[in-house]
């Protein structure tokens, strides 16, 4: 009946430096003035009576429902899922700005534990929708426009039909939601609680791991050896939380009959498994000529016989390792959206304007990035962990990518606003390649290309390659799992059995680095969502290819796509571009983008 909507963090963040600016944080107002505001106690209160009264109307009654009824009764559903969205992204976004205050844990967990309670009361809704048979569901769409409005994401709701269990049990499994998502938290504290001492400076993994970006081989060194130091002292751990997640996960699909552990990703997403197989297959398949490529070119740059693990995200020789202050950055990404189109730049603007954003690093703040919706009305908040490399300035544009999506889509209303994972990275990616494209058409030097394209190269395989990589671990461990627990070992192990394939033999992998899997927090917050990255990047490069060969009537095309929110199947919001993500070519041209990034650097050489 609700989702709670907490953020998931972003793969890929930035790195490290100095007299950044002023570093904007997030004014939580526009949700609630405090934790104590009588305004969240009023929509607390209003939550409990308004479950109870729902249930009351309905329970027992949806399937011979009127359609004018049942369009009640779903508008009505929708507004308490936005009336909790926004009690828990409030409780949220306070927590992750500083997830290491027990007074914040406490809140967020009260707040989520009072709202489950209430909403144990509505379970009944969406089991009974689903036991409605098909001829009548028809006959109610095609009674009412406004009801047929809702029509997808009303079929992926039934799409679960196949996999729904006893009303009884939907409730069991809906109240010990709160288990999983206290080994959730337990994760989160446990991550950002780690201490790393790097040349006597004590820090968190945020800028320890930005250290690997560092110019300096023995500061990258020293970094990751200390990451798996700290790692493999608290490995125990962390391998208990994905024991028990992944074993949850086992028992609930087995329970739902559900083929695989990615059946139920694949319909939130609402994408077909073979499609995601494609994907998969191509960006393996295309290994030797994009990363193992690629990172033998990078071994000569940095003159190394061999590359080390800590060599991976090294700058280049010739890369200027000047900071980029705040303001700098800001004005980078904003002329990139304005120079597509001054109407992307006008939504990016309140974003810096108004207080949407948190930039700095600061104790015990959540690592890496992500850009929340909260609810469509009010405005999504974007988080950044912002330390002044060309990197951080991608994920910024990255970022604010997610939120002019939001934004555009907020006129879907609730339910249809929520785009599945797959093309919740298009605007993100999409962001990142208009910030690039504008950099590389200002170089000036060949020098100055080069080191864009390099960058933008080691980007382009950290989203595809990386996070493919990333899929095929998670596909292992939860099959793993299924046979048995898995020690700490057996979990590296899987691990180490992608980072060669992927990365190539260009590198040898130091002691310690098989345990790097733990403090991802995608494989905890939500499994099998890193495949998305890949999906997204694969589509924006098609995309931008439409792009540069038919420019114009593109931006509006463009910002219609993303205004559909999730009310379009991926297949409909890519037929106005001539594309189609089902046909195994299409990944196929995506794909080739990068590896003409990669055809261009090798010819810089030679020449």
């Amino acid at each position: 009946m609700m989702t709670l909507p907490f953020p998931v963090r972003d793969a890929n963040t930035g790195s490290g430096g100095e007299a950044l600016g002023n570093l904007p944080e997030w004014d939580l107002s526009d949700l609630y003035s405090a934790p104590d505001a009588p305004e969240l106690a009023r929509d607390l209160d209003w939550f409990d009576k308004e479950a109870a009264s729902f249930a009351a109307d309905y329970d027992g009654k949806v399937a011979s429902l009127s359609p004018a009824d049942l369009l009640t009764a779903i508008q009505r559903s929708e507004k308490m899922d936005q009336v909790a969205g926004r009690i828990m992204s409030y409780a949220g976004l306070r927590y992750y700005q500083h997830t290491t205050d027990a007074t914040r844990a406490k809140f967020m967990s009260d707040c989520q534990e009072r709202l489950i309670n209430a909403s144990s009361q509505l379970v009944f809704f969406w089991l009974e929708f689903n036991q409605i048979e098909d001829s009548a569901y028809d006959t109610a769409m095609s009674a009412s426009t406004d009801l047929a409005r809702y029509k997808p994401v009303l079929d992926r709701r039934r799409a679960m039909r196949p996999y729904q269990l006893s009303d009884e049990l939907e409730k069991f499994l809906h109240d010990l939601g709160a288990v999983g998502d206290a080994w959730e938290k337990l994760f989160d504290e446990t991550v950002a609680g780690l201490e790393f001492t790097v040349d006597g400076e004590v820090m968190g993994i945020e800028a320890t791991s930005t250290l690997l970006t560092e110019p300096e081989r023995a500061t990258r060194e020293a970094a990751a050896h200390e990451i798996a130091r700290v790692l493999g002292d608290n490995v125990k751990t962390f391998a208990r939380v994905h024991n028990t997640l992944a074993k949850e996960k086992e028992i609930i699909d087995r329970w739902r009959k559900m083929p695989t552990a990615q059946t139920g990703r694949h319909l939130s997403n609402d994408v077909e498994p073979e499609v995601v197989e494609a994907l998969r297959n191509a960006v393996v398949a295309a290994y030797p000529k994009l990363s193992h490529r690629y990172y033998e070119l990078k071994r000569k740059w940095l003159g190394l016989d061999r590359m080390q693990v800590w060599d991976r995200n090294a700058p280049l020789p010739i890369d200027d390792p000047r900071t980029v202050d705040w303001a700098t950055a800001e004005k980078m990404v904003m002329d990139a959206y304005a120079g597509f189109d001054p109407k992307m730049a006008e939504i990016a603007e309140p974003f810096f304007s108004k207080g949407w954003i948190d930039a700095g690093v600061k104790p015990g703040k959540a690592p890496g990035a992500f850009a929340h919706p909260t609810v469509t009305n009010v405005h999504p908040y974007v988080m950044l962990n912002y330390l002044g490399k060309p990197r951080d300035v991608m994920t910024l544009a990255h970022e604010l990518g997610h939120g002019v999506h939001q934004v555009l889509a907020a006129g879907q209303g609730e339910m249809l606003s929520s785009t599945p994972l797959t093309l919740a990275e298009t605007a993100s990616v999409f962001g990142e390649m208009l910030t690039f494209r504008k950099l590389l058409s200002e170089a000036k030097t060949d020098t100055q290309r080069k080191v864009l394209l390099a960058g933008k190269v080691e980007d382009m395989i950290n989203t595809v390659v990386r996070q493919i990589a990333f899929y095929d671990f998670e596909c292992k461990l939860h099959a793993a799992r299924r046979e048995g627990e898995l020690t700490p070992e057996d979990i590296n192990a899987l691990w180490m059995s992608v980072q060669a394939e992927s990365l190539g033999p260009s590198f040898d992998f130091m002691d310690g680095y098989e345990t790097f899997w733990a403090y991802i927090p995608h494989f905890v917050h939500s499994p099998f969502y890193v495949y998305a990255y890949a999906f997204g990047d694969g589509l924006v490069n098609a995309l931008y290819a439409v792009y540069e060969e038919a420019p114009e009537g593109f931006q509006e095309k463009y910002f219609d796509m993303l205004r559909a929110g999730g009310s379009k199947h991926h297949t409909e919001l890519l037929a106005p571009f001539g594309l189609d993500a089902s046909d195994p070519k299409f990944w196929d041209k995506g794909l080739s983008m990068i590896s003409g990034f990669i055809d261009e650097l090798e010819a810089m050489e030679e020449a």
